[in-house]
């Protein structure tokens, strides 16, 4: 991965830094109850990267975490509260808030839990059910 572009970001105060390298496994929007609740917004941008893709350069001893299920450990800064990322073991995937990473060039590619909305976004995505088939969910679309 040292050819590839590295993009740095951080929480709200800055005392915990990350920088994600390569590209991303997937990028996306997601609507479930969970991600609505825990990001205090109608939606969450996410950017899904395997773990070598993930690095915290800075504040590692300041992150706090929170697993609600097995499918997931949301980590925040101790200082601020700013969200940073939640790990996804059983997708072997880190979710680096869209947010988090200002100049990563964000390109969604879909809707995940769309059946969850609380807000409709006609965007020309595709909107799944829950998640991608490959991913264990059932792959079904919606209609916008």
């Amino acid at each position: 991965m040292s050819n590839a572009q590295s993009y740095r970001g951080g929480c709200f105060c800055g005392a915990v830094q990350v920088e994600v390298t390569g590209e991303p496994a997937g990028m996306g929007y997601c609507h479930c109850e969970s991600c609505r609740q825990w990001s205090a917004g109608p939606v969450n941008a996410f950017t899904l990267w395997k773990p070598d893709a993930v690095r915290i350069t800075q504040g590692a001893d300041n992150l706090a975490s929170y697993s609600r299920t097995p499918a997931s450990r949301r980590q925040w800064c101790q200082t601020c509260g700013g969200h940073v990322m939640t790990e996804h073991p059983e997708m072997g995937l880190i979710d680096v808030y869209a947010a988090v990473i200002p100049d990563f060039p964000f390109a969604p590619g879909l809707h995940v839990h769309y059946q969850e909305s609380v807000l409709a976004l006609r965007d020309g995505l595709p909107k799944l059910k829950d998640v991608p088939a490959e991913m264990g969910g059932s792959g079904q679309t919606l209609d916008e």
